[in-house]
């Protein structure tokens, strides 16, 4: 039977924003803060995408791998992050053609983040006002982060939709395995931080190298 797309799901960092210059810079300020090696912008690409705590795991030497440590230097680079977080992100080019191109044809527009959700919500008012998501959700205390489909499928149900109507958006394996486990499209984006090979592995149905890419494939399936 053929889907019929509703709406899409769209990780934030590496898929509608750049984040990966203000991550790095508020981990490593962090890092130099408390004596430890910091590392290059490049470096975060591989870091980024399971949430904080993940990102400061990886970027701290293994030897301050402790829990106490991680405890705090997760408090210290959030800290920082919530005041920086603005300095240097931006939208990826594409990305405001691709939502304006989505909300003329009705498909309805969502949020979903391994981010803190306050942060989340903040960088999307910010930076995506002038366009209606539905939903907003970044990581929140009692539901699980991504890869686990909680969150895809309460999208899901806030929208009143199924799973199988919706396309999901992301830049990382760990997208493209939320996506396969909520039943959802899993659509892999180039443009992002994590390379081709991640997102083959991860499940992608589909992979774009431009945003605009994604209505060349809504209007085929329609």
């Amino acid at each position: 039977m053929k889907r019929t797309y509703k709406a899409v799901i769209f990780d934030l960092d590496g898929t509608l924003l750049d984040t990966l210059a203000d991550l790095a810079a508020a981990a490593n300020r962090m890092l130099a803060a408390k004596g430890y090696p910091v590392h290059p912008v490049d470096a975060y690409r591989h870091f980024v995408g399971a949430g904080a705590a993940a990102l400061v795991h990886r970027a701290l030497p293994p030897a301050a791998r402790q829990a106490e440590t991680e405890t705090e230097c997760v408090a210290a680079f959030l800290e920082d992050y919530r005041q920086r977080w603005r300095d240097r992100t931006r939208l990826y080019p594409g990305i405001p053609a691709l939502l304006d191109a989505l909300t003329a044809r009705g498909i309805r527009l969502s949020i979903l983040s391994n981010k803190p959700h306050e942060i989340t919500v903040q960088c999307a008012d910010h930076f995506l006002e002038q366009w209606h998501f539905e939903t907003v959700l970044g990581q929140r205390a009692g539901v699980p982060k991504k890869p686990d489909p909680a969150g895809a499928l309460e999208t899901a149900q806030r929208l009143g939709l199924p799973p199988q109507a919706f396309f999901y958006l992301g830049d990382t394996g760990i997208d493209m395995q939320t996506a396969r486990a909520a039943g959802m499209l899993a659509v892999g984006v180039r443009w992002g931080f994590r390379p081709v090979d991640e997102l083959a592995a991860g499940g992608a149905r589909i992979m774009i190298a431009h945003p605009l890419d994604l209505i060349k494939h809504l209007d085929n399936m329609s």
